[in-house]
């Protein structure tokens, strides 16, 4: 089991920059690949970037790729978000989602169903 929690939403204007932190608890979490998703209000849960287990494997949606940056500290059970360039489409609540790399699910894979566990979520809002 892994537990998630989210932090480091909040509100920020067009432009600026935000990252958001995971936490992780459980002794496995570096077997973990580990992805950012995100849920504008109405809207399906979109996957926004993920990481290898080993931290040496990033992917990104198109719409942050280059402006987002993934990022993970095993040893701190962290996994970090870093947002700059942000864009008032970026306002939604920012899930934390992990998924046991046993599965050997590639880390491009998108779908919210490819992820075990998930965090509460986030709000991160963008003025313009």
């Amino acid at each position: 089991q892994v537990q998630l929690v989210e932090s480091g939403g909040g509100l920020v204007q067009a432009g600026g920059s935000l990252r958001l932190s995971c936490a992780a608890s459980g002794r496995t979490y570096s077997s973990y690949d580990m992805g950012w998703f995100r849920q504008a209000p109405g809207k399906e849960r979109k996957f926004a970037a993920a990481i290898s287990w080993s931290g040496g494997i990033t992917y990104y949606e198109d719409s942050v790729s280059g402006r987002f940056t993934i990022s993970r500290d095993n040893a701190k059970n962290t996994v970090y978000l870093q947002m700059n360039s942000l864009k008032p489409e970026d306002t939604a609540v920012y899930y934390c989602a992990a998924r046991n790399s046993g599965r050997r699910i590639p880390v491009q894979a998108m779908g919210v169903t490819s992820y075990d566990y998930w965090g509460q979520g986030t709000q991160v809002t963008v003025s313009s």
